[in-house]
């Protein structure tokens, strides 16, 4: 039977409010995860990241496998729920990052800044690709990785929840889970301030999920600035017997 070690954290950060939302739920074998990050500079940014929350999962299928159609189905009605939510004037908008983990099938789904990674041995094997300006930076050579975290062009974002014409999240497929693989859901306000290498080492350390979230914020904690972002993420480990 498969089983999740998984645990979350959100938190306002050095902000007045939290715009960041998370899910998480596991039943019959089938874990889904979500995190997401309204864009508070437009306003309702609480609003937003709850609303595509509430969709992404509420339009996903209750049994069978959920294929790259039925995710698309998913952020399509997640972009209209936002979207519907703007005639009260204002225009939120917000990113997202959702994994599904079933049997023989583990896939995440983004769309905007909020990332995922899964994780192998304890190492990184795959990593969701930011829809950014400052990404796409990185992919013509501009700039390094390492220099993406804090770039002049970080928060402009190519792709969003809540958009006219529909949204385009992108699918990143992960080998078939096995036990001991670990995924990371987070907002941009938790991985600007912890790099990939000390993600893989925290892995190593921890003994449960939750140990390695709580080993990843005392990192952060350290380092971020009074009035940081807000910060959200989800850990799982798999337990399979």
């Amino acid at each position: 039977m498969n089983i999740y070690d998984a645990a979350t954290f959100t938190s306002p950060g050095g902000q007045s409010a939290n715009e960041d939302a998370v899910f998480l739920t596991q039943d019959n074998g089938r874990l889904v995860a979500i995190v997401a990050d309204g864009l508070g500079r437009h306003g309702g940014g609480d609003i937003a990241s709850n609303i595509a929350v509430e969709a992404l999962y509420r339009t996903l299928p209750v049994t069978g496998h959920i294929d790259g159609s039925a995710i698309s189905r998913c952020f399509a009605a997640a972009n209209d729920a936002v979207l519907e939510k703007q005639k009260c004037g204002v225009p939120m908008k917000s990113t997202a990052v959702m994994l599904i983990l079933e049997e023989g099938h583990a896939t995440f789904a983004h769309v905007g800044d909020s990332r995922g990674y899964a994780f192998r041995g304890e190492q990184i094997v795959r990593q969701t690709i930011d829809h950014s300006v400052s990404q796409m930076a990185v992919l013509r050579g501009d700039i390094t990785s390492a220099q993406l975290r804090f770039h002049k062009s970080r928060n402009k974002l190519l792709y969003v929840l809540g958009v006219d014409g529909g949204t385009l999240e992108e699918l990143t497929l992960i080998d078939p889970p096995l036990n001991g693989d670990a995924f990371l859901l987070c907002s941009d306000g938790f991985w600007e301030y912890i790099n990939e290498d000390e993600m893989e080492v925290d892995l190593v350390r921890a003994q449960s999920a939750d140990g390695w979230l709580s080993l990843m914020l005392a990192r952060i904690q350290e380092r971020v600035p009074g009035e940081h972002d807000n910060l959200s993420a989800i850990t799982v480990v798999c337990r399979f017997s």
